[in-house]
């Protein structure tokens, strides 16, 4: 099969992905006739169901990701598209949109357990997407805002959210959502995300995008404990130095430039 039929094969389905995510996402946030988020599966997801869910504002950066992804979708169709990174990472970004429909479809089914193996399948295919991102140079500053920085931001939140999610099941089962056992499991998963995010910064050479989507939900964490309910100044302010660790670390692993030494002459040698 020629180059040309695979691009045109890869697109398509990019954009059948794309198309399916969006009616999921209209569907998940109650416009086809389905409940939100917050209030499917009994309110499990809620930003006061757990002390690791994030406040509601914190979801507002979806509305980015998804502009981002619409992005993607017509930067894959234009010549960019068919180059080594477009090649790379399409299949993988198709599959994370299905995977994204399909989490919003089992929340909205009220399988909670079930869209514990959904989201942890995300966001392994988004760090799969990552990875050969960093593989491949990018091209362009558009290519950069476009792809980078949407795909980076959207793993960020997707790790965090992993997090709120899987909190969100054992809740619903027969782990309390409140008290000392859950404020400690609750800072030993902060814990945890300031670990994951090191290690993305590391992989991935510090990219501002991941650092600052996994931030942004750690930060809302730290509001709802101390404004909201339930409240917890123990996991919110654990939260609040996780962010600012996070957001950090751009700063202190992002790889430096190597410069040449100066050329000159050959020193005198005794």
């Amino acid at each position: 099969m020629s180059d040309v039929s695979q691009d045109l094969r890869r697109r398509l389905a990019v954009t059948v992905c794309a198309l399916l995510c969006a009616l999921a996402t209209a569907y998940g946030v109650g416009a086809l006739g389905g409940t939100p988020v917050s209030e499917a599966a009994g309110g499990a997801l809620a930003a006061d169901a757990t002390l690791i869910a994030p406040g509601t504002q914190a979801f507002g950066i979806w509305s980015v990701i998804y502009v981002g992804l619409a992005g993607y979708v017509i930067w894959q169709w234009l010549p960019p598209g068919s180059g080594v990174r477009g090649r790379a990472i399409g299949w993988w970004a198709a599959a994370s949109l299905l995977l994204n429909g399909a989490w919003l479809v089992t929340i909205q089914l009220g399988w909670l357990w079930a869209s514990v193996p959904v989201i942890l399948a995300l966001a392994i295919v988004l760090k799969i997407v990552l990875a050969r991102l960093h593989a491949h140079p990018r091209t362009s500053w558009i290519e950069l805002a476009v792809v980078d920085g949407t795909f980076g931001l959207y793993l960020g939140w997707v790790a965090v959210a992993t997090c709120a999610n899987i909190a969100a099941a054992l809740a619903a089962g027969d782990m309390a959502a409140t008290g000392t056992r859950a404020e400690i499991i609750s800072i030993g998963v902060l814990l945890a995300v300031l670990v994951l995010a090191i290690i993305y910064a590391r992989r991935f050479g510090g990219r501002f995008a991941v650092a600052g989507a996994m931030a942004w939900g750690v930060a809302w964490i730290a509001v709802a404990r101390l404004a909201d309910e339930p409240g917890s100044v123990a996991v919110g302010v654990s939260a609040a130095f996780v962010a600012a660790l996070i957001l950090a670390l751009p700063f202190g692993l992002r790889p430096r430039r190597r410069t040449e030494p100066a050329q000159g002459p050959a020193p005198a040698t005794a």
